[in-house]
């Protein structure tokens, strides 16, 4: 330890503290698993897709900067660049040079992915619906975005 090294002590959860801890990181770890699986069993491809898919469906033009669409859905960009191949072979996706910026390149949603999308949709919506927001009431709805938008920030940073 250097001389100007500053001793502070551990700030340890409290008991609620680390119940509400342990419920999250258990949700963390299963609602991911539980959302892959409806959307493979029932369309055949995993969450990460659909995200990606439903995020370009609410652009202006159905298309975004990589980069953009990568921090949108919390990935990196190697991931993501993955994953809009894949999309780009099965005819879901489109890439191009971005206009503006000679290293960027924009995803566009194609027709044929919208199409998926929108028969995808369905299933996934209930399924979210089951698994979260038909075991909340109206307030609990508003408190939960209210948290997550609190904590949300300290995570992207």
């Amino acid at each position: 330890m250097t001389q100007n090294a500053v001793v502070t002590e551990t700030r340890w959860l409290s008991r609620p503290e680390m119940a509400t801890w342990l419920n999250l990181t258990q949700l963390l770890m299963l609602l991911p698993s539980a959302l892959d699986r409806q959307l493979r069993d029932d369309a055949g491809i995993p969450h990460a897709y659909y995200q990606i898919l439903a995020m370009l469906s609410n652009e202006p033009g159905r298309s975004m900067r990589m980069t953009d669409l990568a921090r949108l859905v919390g990935t990196t960009t190697s991931r993501l660049s993955h994953a809009v191949a894949s999309l780009e072979q099965r005819g879901w996706v489109r890439r191009q040079a971005c206009a503006f910026d000679r290293r960027g390149q924009i995803a566009g949603l194609t027709d044929e992915g919208m199409a998926v999308l929108e028969a995808s949709a369905p299933g996934h919506v209930a399924e979210v619906r089951r698994l979260i927001f038909d075991r909340l009431t109206p307030d609990e709805v508003d408190q939960l975005r209210e948290i997550t938008a609190k904590i949300l920030p300290a995570a992207a940073s």
